[in-house]
């Protein structure tokens, strides 16, 4: 029986049998018996990489642990709020730091609980999914609007429909107006300046993660 532990870009947490290319967490959000009580606790959310030295993590929702979440890609994890880990994911934290810096004009690298604090305030609204609205020919690569309803993922002319096992029916990108965006502000900026964030196979990429 799939577990409630699948990240949407919409900010849903669902049961579906398709693991995902990306593993994170955001605290405990589950109860003794492994149902989902609630959508986040701490400002710490982190993109992980699924195998890591051997760890072996054990039956997944135990009591008092964090609760063990999956993504379909790191795509994904920007939109829902998650950055790389400086554990696991070392050199890609850096690297999306260096970006962040760029991104946002500081003079010096930032430090991860500075980087959380921000995408804290951008990630919820009411302990919903916020969105954003930016101008849609402005939005880079690795963005995921919603449309009618639904998410999309940004890559160059086209606009890729998100399913839990991978990228499905592609649409024209809009080129005025503007859009809904799930992807928080901070992590556009750092798409922006260069992050090589990491897609699913049928997206488009697929280098693996760093450790």
């Amino acid at each position: 029986m799939a577990l409630q532990n699948r990240v949407t870009p919409l900010g849903e947490l669902v049961a579906t049998p398709e693991r995902g290319e990306v593993y994170g967490n955001r605290g405990c959000l589950h109860d003794a018996g492994g149902v989902i009580r609630r959508r986040w606790s701490g400002r710490r959310w982190i993109a992980c990489r699924l195998e890591f030295k051997g760890w072996q993590r054990g039956p997944l929702l135990q009591p008092g642990r964090f609760t063990e979440l999956f993504f379909l890609d790191e795509v994904t994890a920007f939109a829902a709020g998650h950055r790389p880990c400086f554990e696991c994911r070392r050199r890609d934290a850096l690297n999306f730091a260096e970006c962040w810096q760029r991104g946002h004009s500081l003079t010096t690298r930032p430090a991860a609980a500075d980087m959380d604090a921000v995408l804290h305030e951008q990630r919820l609204d009411d302990s919903a999914k916020r969105r954003h609205v930016r101008p849609a020919a402005e939005l880079p690569d690795g963005a995921v609007v919603v449309l009618d309803g639904r998410a999309f993922a940004v890559h160059g002319d086209a606009l890729m429909y998100w399913t839990p096992d991978g990228y499905a029916t592609r649409r024209p990108r809009p080129r005025s107006g503007t859009i809904e965006v799930l992807t928080p502000p901070a992590m556009l900026a750092v798409l922006t300046a260069g992050y090589p964030v990491r897609w699913h196979a049928s997206g488009a990429g697929t280098e693996p993660l760093h450790c």
